[in-house]
């Protein structure tokens, strides 16, 4: 399942964080990629030592909470702290891959996540960049994802994905790994279904019988299948 949430962050956040990208010091991407992946990513990363780093990563976060969409498709138990990337002159690419299932926490020693759910926030105009389009892989065929600044998709860590080469100008993004409390996708599917429906309902015919008792459904079922 793919999900777009347009606007996660606002004119003001956007200009606030690609004011502290500028002139950014960026190492290497394969700092953060797995054995299979470090083959094949060609691109820059924010380094963990940059100064500005907590504070993009809390306005990034803070983001997220606001976003009921975001909660509905995902339903978080953790998230990683996000990540900044650049593609731009020689480190313009990533192939094809699939991420790590599980990913180490940064600045906690033996502490992991379970990678169900990758996102990518963009943060450059698609005007600004030629090429940089992320590929996402299903069973419906191969999506190509290129999105407005402060839009996000989220889709499955087990896709196979890309982000074909940057040819002209500079592709900023913030990349996001998350468990969420319920581990299968389509138990996940049905729910972020059930509840984008049910806000239908509520909004044309009230809190009737039936959108209750509807409701009083999906919570049972997040009941039933959600981790701790």
């Amino acid at each position: 399942m793919l999900i777009t949430i347009d606007q996660l962050l606002n004119t003001e956040e956007l200009i606030e964080v690609r004011a502290m990208l500028k002139d950014s010091a960026w190492e290497s991407g394969q700092s953060s990629a797995g054995l299979q992946a470090a083959r094949v990513k060609n691109n820059q990363q924010l380094s963990e030592h940059a100064p500005h780093l907590p504070k993009l990563r809390a306005l990034v976060m803070n983001a997220l909470q606001r976003s009921p969409i975001f909660f509905s498709a995902a339903l978080p138990l953790k998230i990683l702290p996000p990540f900044f990337n650049r593609y731009a002159d020689q480190t313009n690419a990533y192939g094809f891959h699939v991420d790590s299932a599980m990913r180490q926490v940064p600045n906690e020693a033996g502490a992991y996540l379970r990678s169900d759910l990758s996102a990518t926030l963009f943060l450059s105009a698609p005007e600004d960049y030629d090429g940089g389009e992320l590929s996402i892989v299903d069973t419906f065929g191969t999506h190509s994802v290129k999105l407005q600044a402060g839009s996000m998709v989220l889709y499955p860590s087990s896709s196979l994905h890309a982000v074909s080469s940057v040819t002209r100008g500079e592709r900023l993004a913030c990349f996001m790994f998350m468990q969420s409390m319920v581990r299968d996708a389509e138990q996940r599917r049905m729910l972020y279904d059930m509840d984008m429906a049910l806000l239908d309902l509520r909004s044309e015919f009230g809190e009737i019988d039936a959108v209750v008792k509807l409701t009083g459904s999906y919570h049972n079922l997040l009941r039933r299948w959600a981790e701790n």
